[in-house]
């Protein structure tokens, strides 16, 4: 699987009362599938997927692939104290069709062999390929044994330098793998194949079919999207900031996951676009626009997030407790952030 360019973390939408709202969710997940943005996260570091109940955790996973655009790359988060209950949750993403996991270290505290062993036990079962996430917890030597590994893809590096992702590069500099891309070299999820497999199988119908007499043989139709393949490295994609963006795309990173991406994915995805279109001026143009909102995002957390995604077309609502809702001012500093920030 590619990963690279915008992917969007996903808020959890809820009701006043704090019961999960699966509408919201679909409407949310659509909107996104409009917008340029790569990939989708659900569950993702740092949002609200630690107050989910099991239950809820498997219905956002099927909500979220049945609502998707087939071409976003759709990633699971994981945030789990036990392989057990990681490698569930990957089953559960397999089962709803999303194409990777996105492992994080687990909130409990474990020594430094004990948390090799828990992303090697995970990457050795999961039912489908682990990206990994995570910042100084995980030491770029840990990184470089576990990108040998056949199962896992890359990484999310969260509030990555360019010290760190160079670092990374050259301890991961033998890794190789063929992917299967586009004719444009853009991901083929899993779902877009299964299209293809299920569209030829239902439109080859047969003469003696529909007339019951003889008939000519006909072909099979051809598949509706060419891919080839493509040889890739250990892919590392930046997690959290937006501002530093165009500086680590110089270094090489694949792209980012990124907290405004969740209210503003077009205006992050337009650093992206810059940059990728030769142009490092415009790029670095349009990622000083998005630091005043991102410092904001950064300091009020999943709280103002969600009301940026609220003024931006995209439900947010309120936080479910304990997390608070924000306050009047801190309502007016987003509203003066995100006015100039297209959705």
């Amino acid at each position: 699987m590619l990963i690279d360019g915008i992917h969007v973390p996903l808020t959890a939408p809820f009701y006043r009362d704090g019961a999960s709202y699966w509408r919201k969710l679909e409407h949310n997940v659509g909107r996104y599938s409009l917008t340029p943005a790569a990939g989708l996260v659900a569950l993702p570091p740092g949002g609200e997927a630690g107050a989910l109940s099991d239950a809820e955790v498997a219905e956002t996973l099927r909500v979220v692939c049945a609502s998707a655009a087939r071409e976003k790359v759709l990633v699971a988060g994981i945030a789990k104290d036990s392989v057990r209950g990681a490698l569930l949750i990957a089953e559960q993403a397999a089962q709803a069709g999303f194409d990777a996991v996105l492992l994080s270290a687990p909130e409990t505290r474990l020594s430094a062999e004990e948390l090799g062993v828990y992303f090697a036990s995970v990457a050795d079962s999961s039912a489908l390929p682990v990206i990994l996430h995570g910042g100084a917890e995980i030491s770029v030597d840990r990184i470089a044994e576990l990108a040998a590994h056949s199962n896992v893809l890359g990484m999310y590096g969260q509030e990555l330098t360019t010290k760190r992702f160079s670092a990374t590069t050259a301890a991961t500099s033998k890794k190789r793998r063929e992917v299967e891309v586009t004719t444009v070299f853009s991901p083929v999820t899993g779902r877009m194949k299964a299209q293809i497999a299920g569209d030829g199988a239902a439109t080859f119908v047969t003469v003696e079919s529909l007339g019951g007499g003889a008939g000519v043989a006909v072909a099979p139709p051809k598949p509706v999207i060419k891919t080839r393949t493509k040889v890739v490295g250990f892919q590392a994609m930046a997690a959290g900031r937006a501002g530093d963006l165009v500086e680590l795309l110089e270094a090489g990173v694949a792209g980012a996951m990124l907290r405004l991406a969740a209210c503003a994915p077009q205006a992050c995805h337009e650093v992206y676009a810059a940059f990728k279109d030769g142009n490092p001026e415009l790029a670095c143009e349009k990622a000083a626009r998005l630091r005043e909102a991102d410092a904001l995002m950064l300091e009020l957390g999943i709280a103002g997030v969600k009301y940026a995604c609220d003024l931006n077309g995209y439900y947010g609502g309120a936080p479910r407790l304990p997390r608070l809702a924000l306050t009047s001012e801190q309502r007016q500093q987003v509203e003066q952030v995100m006015a100039a920030l297209r959705a």
